[in-house]
């Protein structure tokens, strides 16, 4: 790390030390960014990242939410590399940039107050990148020190940490060369008292391990908040007073009795669009009566029916154990899953839940197909791509499609990162993957559902997984007396209206993938370790009763429109003659053969086409190349060229056959025929001509040696 002074003109700068999981942290303030409500230079280890909370001195007005954005910035030079593209510069965030800011709004947008409507933004920029030290926890730590220390309401601060599970033991914050070997990677983010996040990918754990992991993160944070609250303590501003946005009390108890009854009818019915269509005319009846007395009524009737419908629905499950649809809090909603949908997709699946509608298609490639990756980490392709689509058609809203946005960019990587630990190698299946989920019908869940029908496409394009992979949520509702119960597979409503939002995906094994979002300050132990036994619970009946009941295995061949691979390794040193001067030899075996044909650094020869023949042909003809001829074996070649002799011009020397693709051997004029000739073309032999050699060794100065008259 720089050697830090205290220049005279920076009255305010301080620094603040710590020590997390072995590696310095280092907290500075009051030297950047001083016109920020509060802004921290956050190091850990050489990774460096300027934290900036800002806020708007007003309220927005007309919306019923916090105005929150989470940016974590990536620069490139903080890796010491040059963008790519034609512009040079940082464009649009990576995919994992996006990830990242997901992750940190998600333990820090419930703590804020309800009633805040002040824009907040928090930039994160990333100046500096150690491999050993992960940016997007250090970003967490230090979006939380901004927000702590600024004059903005937060009822902060939490805490953040990375787990792995490296050979069977669990490593707070794993090294580069740890997570590479780690079967589990475990963001954890928490205050004194809860856990407020948890974001996992896992290869297979149990439950018992997750659980562990997740309590032996949070007695780490408890610790790094010690750290948090003693530079508060020193530095803390106090939060500025905003007008509160809460709707009129007064007006809300009475338009509540006024159509109480009605909206609970409204309410009862496990079909989406019977209830929207019922709220409508409530909606109408309260305009009409209130209108004149409250005349901002309509510009927020949209809080008005969401608090109407919450504080119903909460009743229902706190004390009535009622389900919007009349399910047990432990009863998933009626399954369907389908296969094969699609002829000319490679495989196809459609998973249903409920109203949920989920239809994957997976689609295979070549290996060169991979995605190339030009971010701040060392992760340059991946294979398997998994991308979410959500039309407005599928929750019956009518607008245009657009680009994905950071929810959809956030379910399909939650999707990816579910199934990639059932995926077989590139060895035992040489092929690049890409799903695309697409929801054709939304009521809660879609990302779950989107793992689902993951499984299902997969193994109806005939990719060998290791064991099918199931996803479900659980929910969360709590009482002010600290009561608490969870319901299992929740539906749209009771994720809008409850208090958690709890995915997890595994197989039978094991998890492999968890993501909590939260609206209330935290989980305690119980809750997570009861979520953790009834996802299981659910995600073995999906599997078993639904998805192994559509395709009971793995198809044993891939579509007859998918391409056929065939993938071997030759010796790297015989790279360069595949490949040939200026691509000529794979240019010739692909025209020739019809096939497509990827090389690696490695030495791994991956042919793509249509048909088996022409995969063969291929592969054939780089089996030539690369062969070692064998002293005494007989090969069909092509003359090439004939080599005159300069001092004779009535003679030849000999000429070239090529025995193998891009690979020539000479036959001296002595070894064409029996009997003495001068020229080549006295054997009946010109260019062009098809013969055969004999190899019979290397000649005194180490060439190869051919002969054409002792192959016969």
């Amino acid at each position: 790390m720089s050697q830090i002074s205290t220049p005279m003109n920076f009255k305010n700068f301080k620094v603040f030390n710590y020590t997390l999981a072995g590696r310095p942290l280092v907290v500075e303030t009051g030297k950047m960014a001083g016109l920020a409500n509060g802004s921290v230079l956050i190091r850990y280890g050489e990774t460096a990242i300027l934290c900036c909370a800002t806020a708007s001195a007003k309220p927005r007005d007309g919306i019923d939410f916090l105005p929150l954005s989470v940016d974590y910035d990536e620069r490139m030079y903080a890796a010491g590399k040059i963008p790519g593209g034609y512009l040079k510069r940082e464009g649009k965030p990576s995919e994992k940039a996006v990830l990242t800011s997901r992750v940190i709004d998600r333990p820090i947008r419930p703590l804020f107050p309800k009633d805040l409507r002040n824009d907040v933004a928090l930039t994160l920029t990333v100046m500096s990148v150690d491999p050993d030290c992960s940016p997007e926890i250090t970003a967490m730590i230090g979006a939380s020190l901004a927000l702590s220390i600024s004059d903005i309401p937060w009822n902060g601060p939490i805490g953040g940490v990375f787990m792995g599970l490296v050979d069977g033991k669990l490593v707070v914050n794993p090294t580069e060369e740890e997570q590479k070997k780690s079967d589990l990677q475990l963001t954890v983010a928490a205050s004194m008292e809860k856990v407020v996040m948890i974001e996992a990918g896992a290869n297979e754990v149990d439950d018992d391990t997750m659980y562990e992991a997740i309590m032996k993160a949070h007695e780490e944070i408890k610790e790094l908040l010690g750290f948090i609250n003693a530079i508060v303590d020193e530095i803390g501003k106090p939060k500025f007073d905003y007008p509160s946005c809460e709707l009129d009390h007064e007006m809300f108890d009475r338009v509540f009795d006024f159509c109480e009854k009605d909206m609970m009818i409204a309410l009862d019915t496990d079909d989406k669009n019977v209830r929207d269509e019922r709220v409508v005319p409530i909606t109408d009846a309260i305009i009409e009566k209130f209108g004149e007395e409250y005349p901002e009524i309509g510009g927020m009737m949209d809080e008005l029916i969401y608090k109407i419908q919450k504080k119903i629905v909460r009743r229902w499950l706190l004390v009535d154990k009622k389900r919007v649809d009349g399910r047990r809090m432990d009863q998933i909603r009626p399954l369907g899953s389908e296969v094969g949908l699609l002829p000319r997709a490679h495989g196809s699946g459609l998973f249903t839940r409920g109203q949920t509608q989920v239809l994957t298609v997976a689609t295979l490639g070549m290996l060169s197909e991979a995605q190339m990756l030009d971010g701040i980490d060392n992760e340059t392709e991946k294979r398997y791509m998994h991308h979410y689509n959500m039309p407005g058609f599928s929750t019956g809203e009518a607008k245009s499609t657009r680009s994905p946005g950071r929810r959809e960019i956030g379910h399909g990587a939650l999707a990816e990162r579910s199934l990639v630990p059932v995926l077989p190698s590139p060895e035992e299946f040489p092929y690049a993957i890409r799903l695309v989920s697409d929801v054709v019908s939304s009521n809660g869940s879609t990302s779950q559902g989107s793992v689902c029908g993951s499984t299902l496409a997969l193994m109806d394009a005939g990719v060998p997984i290791k064991a099918p992979v199931a996803g479900i949520s659980c929910g969360l509702i709590t009482a002010e007396d600290g009561s608490w119960d969870i319901m299992l597979d929740i539906q749209g409503l009771e994720d809008f209206y409850g208090d958690m939002d709890f995915k997890v995906a595994g197989t039978h094994k094991g998890i492999t993938s968890i993501q909590m979002d939260l609206k209330i300050d935290g989980l305690t132990p119980e809750i997570i370790k009861a979520a953790l036994a009834q996802t299981h619970i659910g995600r073995d009946y999906i599997i078993d009763e639904v998805l192994l009941k559509a395709i009971p295995a793995p198809r044993a061949e891939v579509s007859k429109y998918a391409p056929k691979m065939t993938s071997f390794k030759i010796d790297p040193d015989k790279i360069r003659e595949v490949i040939g001067k200026g691509g000529s030899v794979i240019q010739k075996i692909v025209a020739e053969s019809g096939a497509k044909v990827d090389i690696t650094d490695d030495g791994t020869i991956c042919i793509a086409s249509a048909n088996g023949e022409s995969a063969a042909k291929a592969k054939a003809m780089i089996d030539a190349i690369v062969f070692e001829p064998e002293v005494g074996a007989t090969y069909t070649g092509t003359v090439v060229k004939i080599l005159a002799s300069k001092d004779k011009p009535n003679e030849d020397i000999g000429c070239f056959v090529e025995y193998a693709p891009g690979k020539e051997g000479m036959v001296h004029i002595s070894k064409i025929t029996k009997t003495r000739i001068n020229k080549v073309t006295d054997a009946g032999i010109d260019v062009g001509s098809t013969v055969k050699v004999k190899f019979m060794g290397l000649d005194k100065k180490g060439r190869m040696d051919f002969s054409i008259k002792d192959a016969e």
